[in-house]
């Protein structure tokens, strides 16, 4: 019963999927964020079936790029994008640490956010197009892989204060024991995508995930849940690009 609860946390916190609705407490949000790339398999198996379903009915590539695209979103219920967009206003202020944070809890959205959310929707949609193969198991290495480094960075990262349920989540876990099953998680994905010939998603996550830290420590003085948004929206984004970019060079080639 406790394994069911802590998936139902991790699915009712990071996705848009209903849940049954029970008292979140100490023992079922321990583990919380192992459960937390299971949203990718759910992810990759959704982008799979559209894909499968585009070639049924020879749907035009532009409709299988557009659902590729919004899948994610429908699934997640935009959470990650809504921090995705609050720290790019954040970083585009060029402002003090406390001012960055600050904009951070601003709900309003910012001319800068909005800029970079349309860039990142329109770089997402063509790339989507321009796959030219789904692989089911790529599909859930890469967005797998990318929660079970985002849970990481919520178990090893400084934590910021008043940094709402993202703070939350990292006290209520058992750091070692979670920090122990989302590396061997992330070794596990990462040796997956290497033997699918799909190493440079790994080295464009395994980037991101570089700067991340660096970002949160010397932009914001220690991570967040909206930083944590930005960094799963982005390692997604350079994921798929390096995947289109290989299969693009090994044409030329």
């Amino acid at each position: 019963m406790i394994v069911l609860e802590t998936i139902a946390v991790a699915f009712s916190m990071f996705s848009a999927i209903p849940m049954p609705q029970f008292g979140w407490n100490e023992r079922n949000m321990r583990y919380s964020l192992c459960a937390f790339p299971l949203i990718g398999v759910v992810i990759a198996l959704g982008m799979f079936g559209w894909g499968k379903l585009c070639l049924l009915l020879a749907l035009p590539e532009i409709l299988r790029g557009a659902g590729l695209c919004l899948l994610p979103v429908l699934i997640t219920g935009g959470i990650h994008l809504d921090g995705y967009c609050d720290t790019c206003d954040a970083l585009a202020s060029h402002q003090s640490i406390e001012n960055r944070q600050k904009i951070l809890k601003d709900p309003h959205l910012g001319a800068f956010a909005a800029i970079r959310l349309c860039a990142y929707f329109l770089a997402d949609f063509a790339l989507w197009t321009s796959l030219p193969v789904l692989r089911l198991p790529v599909l859930l290495g890469m967005f797998c892989l990318s929660r079970a480094l985002s849970g990481l960075a919520l178990t090893t990262f400084p934590i910021r204060p008043g940094s709402g349920l993202a703070r939350s989540f990292a006290e209520a876990s058992d750091k070692k024991r979670v920090r122990t099953v989302l590396t061997i998680m992330t070794a596990a994905l990462s040796l997956m995508l290497l033997m699918l010939h799909a190493g440079e998603t790994v080295l464009a996550a395994l980037t991101v995930f570089w700067y991340y830290r660096r970002m949160c420590a010397k932009a914001f003085g220690g991570l967040s849940g909206d930083l944590a948004g930005w960094f799963l929206q982005t390692a997604e984004l350079w994921m798929l690009a390096a995947l289109v970019l290989r299969y693009y060079v090994e044409a030329v080639l």
